[in-house]
């Protein structure tokens, strides 16, 4: 039901581009895809439950991790979007 949601919104980004006359070889790749755009859901439904903001990056990075652990077909797309400092690896001594 999530991935119907997010494409049908994904639709409407695709479609408003179109009709401002953007080129869509130009816009497409900007777009975020279907899954990013259930995560993100996701994420805006959980951030409204626990007060409705978000308090700082380490925070939000755990609302991605806890979306990936519950979601399991999602938790590739959300390493993507976590922040970098959390998905690079630092260098051993």
């Amino acid at each position: 039901m999530l991935r119907a949601e997010a494409t049908d919104e994904r639709s409407v980004l695709v479609h408003e581009r179109l009709r401002f006359g953007e080129d869509p070889w130009e816009f497409m790749s900007e777009l975020p895809t279907t899954d990013e755009l259930v995560v993100l859901l996701l994420r805006t439904d959980w951030i409204e439950v626990h007060g409705g903001n978000v308090r700082d990056r380490a925070w939000n990075d755990e609302v991605l991790r806890r979306i990936a652990l519950e979601y399991p077909d999602l938790s590739s797309t959300v390493w993507q979007m976590m922040s970098p400092a959390v998905t690079q690896r630092s260098p051993r001594s």
